[in-house]
């Protein structure tokens, strides 16, 4: 029996590991490997960020592979050419990987399992990205769901798979013979945007301790408390910061959910944080039946909207200079660590789409430049739900106050202040509208604005009136479907 190639792509790890597990249970030696793909690494949506997160994983990887009796081959090229090279040179009689559900996942395994049929080996893809696959969820059949409740509801009826073991020992096939491991600067990759020391360590070791701390946080953080403290901006620890090990794969998004719920299942913040995974799951699924929404918006209304929003001001929002303290601050926060909160992405995401009116490609495109847990589904469900274009979409008349948005989940200003340093002294009650202090109180917070900080691009009342203005203009009849 030839030995079997284990692909790994979103899935860098050992534990709870199907494809893996499926390997191993053939009976015959395993072959690990890892493609840098440059369609991934030079394509649309290039992240030296994430090339960085992904380069450490892969080492990690190789690290816990190699202590279980089995070396990661790296190699770089187009899969469809790898693959084949790989096998010819293991004689494998097998290949496993975990199955992908984007576009372009989907179009790459076609031509890889088209180029290992010519020299007559399989193309066996597992669950273990997802919780649920798309085909599981009742009436899955007519469509995707459409509304996020409904799927929830179905989404929670439905078991969990077992937690699979993470395997004793690997049986290596023989070395082979092999490329250096390149990092991501040998293969063009620029070095990381975010500063050194805000980028989250990479590898599952790190996601599995980061894991156990969320679990582990007690009554007031945690899976118990999410439901309370999700939304605060001000807590660093409001949130389980998991979303990059999610995004590569680090952790299994089953076995978070269990060990989650297991915390106590009928706690409201766990089943709360588990709904997260599920809004995860959603927009898997809509991307895999509609694969068009990878370039436009799921409301055909809108495919040719003309969005008038200014390219100046657009770049004054990337570069977090918009005079409105909560949109700025999470800008600088995503420029400098390469994420965001997920209450402040729907702030940022609103104020582009809706105070500003432009494109929601734009904040999709940028957001995928640095987001470390930049997921092409589940940053495209969130920008469209935003702009109000999209699936469950936010009503158009419904625009985010940016003011009143810093007030609820920033009341004392913490937030703000880590990230603009120059409202650091500014009054709490002046914080997340700094343009109404009074002259002495500028020269007593050194903080002119104009000068030390930028005055409000706009006005929020005026630009709520053209925004609901606008999207009222535009009439199903007078648009392509």
């Amino acid at each position: 029996m030839g030995p079997t190639v284990v692909w790994f792509r979103r899935d860098l790890r050992v534990h709870d590991h199907p494809a893996l597990i499926d390997a191993v249970q053939s009976g015959a030696p395993i072959v690990p490997l890892f493609v840098w793909d440059p369609a991934i690494i030079h394509g649309r949506f290039a992240s030296p960020n994430r090339a960085w997160f992904l380069a450490g994983s892969v080492r990690a990887l190789a690290r816990s592979l190699e202590e279980l009796g089995a070396a990661l081959r790296v190699r770089s090229g187009p899969p469809a050419e790898i693959l084949p090279q790989v096998v010819r040179e293991t004689g494998a009689g097998a290949v496993v990987a975990s199955r992908d559900y984007t576009p372009y996942g989907r179009s790459r395994d076609r031509v890889v399992a088209a180029a290992l049929e010519q020299i007559g080996v399989e193309l066996r893809v597992k669950r273990g990205v997802l919780v649920h696959e798309p085909e599981e969820l009742p009436g899955s059949e007519s469509g995707p769901a459409r509304v996020f409740t409904p799927f929830l509801h179905r989404w929670e009826a439905i078991p969990l798979r077992a937690v699979l073991p993470k395997p004793d020992r690997l049986t290596g096939a023989l070395a082979v013979s092999d490329e250096r491991a390149r990092g991501p600067l040998e293969l063009g990759v620029a070095e990381p945007d975010a500063e050194p020391g805000l980028l989250p360590e990479p590898g599952e070791q790190a996601a599995r301790a980061r894991l156990e701390a969320w679990l582990d946080a007690g009554p007031e953080h945690g899976p118990a408390a999410y439901h309370r403290t999700r939304d605060r901006l001000d807590d660093d620890a409001a949130t389980s910061r998991l979303s990059a090990d999610l995004r590569l794969g680090l952790l299994s998004p089953v076995e978070v959910v269990t060990r989650a719920l297991a915390t106590d299942g009928s706690n409201e913040g766990s089943r709360r944080f588990s709904s997260e995974l599920a809004w995860r799951d959603f927009y898997a699924h809509l991307l895999w039946h509609l694969p068009r929404m990878a370039r436009e918006p799921f409301l055909e209304r809108f495919r040719e909207v003309d969005w008038p929003g200014d390219a100046p001001m657009v770049d004054r929002w990337k570069r977090g200079v918009t005079g409105y303290p909560i949109v700025d601050a999470a800008m600088r926060q995503l420029a400098s660590s390469g994420w965001m909160p997920n209450r402040a992405r729907m702030i940022v995401a609103a104020f582009l789409t809706k105070d500003l009116l432009a494109d929601w490609r734009l904040g999709e495109a940028h957001f995928m430049r640095y987001l470390v847990d930049g997921d092409p589904a589940s940053n495209l469900g969130g920008w469209q739900w935003a702009a109000s274009v999209g699936t469950d979409a936010q009503p158009y008349f419904r625009v985010f106050n940016p003011v009143t948005q810093g007030g609820r989940f920033d009341p004392e200003g913490r937030y703000v202040r880590r990230w603009l340093p120059a409202l650091t002294r500014v009054p709490t009650n002046r914080i997340h509208q700094p343009w109404t202090m009074t002259g002495d109180e500028m020269v007593a917070s050194d903080c002119r604005i104009g000068v030390d900080y930028p005055a409000p691009i706009v006005d929020h009342a005026e630009a709520r009136t053209r925004a609901i203005a606008f999207f009222r203009s535009i009439e199903p009849e007078r648009v392509r479907r």
